[in-house]
C-alpha cells in the first residue's frame, strides 16, 4: 500500500496511509499516515464500532487536508480498550500451536481448491 501511494502521490493525488506498521510504513516513505496503534487489519478500529470508524476515517482525512512537510506522521489518539490485545495478538506458542496448524492446513487446502477452479 505505502508504494501504491507513493506513486499515486507522484501523480499529483494526495494521498493518506492509515496503518499499524508504523516503522515500515515511514520506512516506504510515504507522504502522510495516520498510525494508529491497533491490532495489525484493524487500522480504522474494532469490527463493528462504528463511531470509532467514523472518528478515525475524519482524523484521516484531517491530516490528509492539513499536513504540509513531507513524510508526516500523526498519531491517532484513539485506543483499543485495553492493551490486554498486545499478550495475545498474533500468540503462537504450545497453548494454540496445534490448532493454528489445523487451521493453516484448511486455508491452504481451500486455497488450492478454489486456484484450481479458474
Amino acid at each position: 500500500m505505502s508504494l501504491v501511494s507513493r506513486h499515486l502521490e507522484s501523480q499529483g493525488i494526495t494521498t493518506i496511509v492509515v496503518g499499524s506498521a508504523r516503522d515500515i510504513v515511514e520506512e516506504c516513505g510515504v507522504a502522510r499516515m495516520l498510525f494508529v496503534d491497533f491490532p495489525l487489519g484493524n487500522p480504522c478500529g474494532k469490527p463493528g464500532d462504528r463511531d470509532m470508524q467514523q472518528s478515525i476515517v475524519s482524523l484521516a482525512l484531517d491530516v490528509a487536508a492539513t499536513a504540509i512537510t513531507p513524510r508526516t506522521t500523526v498519531q491517532a489518539p484513539v485506543q483499543w480498550g485495553s492493551d490486554d490485545w498486545r499478550a495475545a495478538f498474533m500468540r503462537v506458542d504450545d497453548s494454540n500451536i496445534d490448532a493454528l496448524r489445523v487451521a493453516g492446513d484448511k486455508r491452504r487446502a481451500a486455497q488450492a481448491a478454489s486456484s484450481g477452479k479458474g
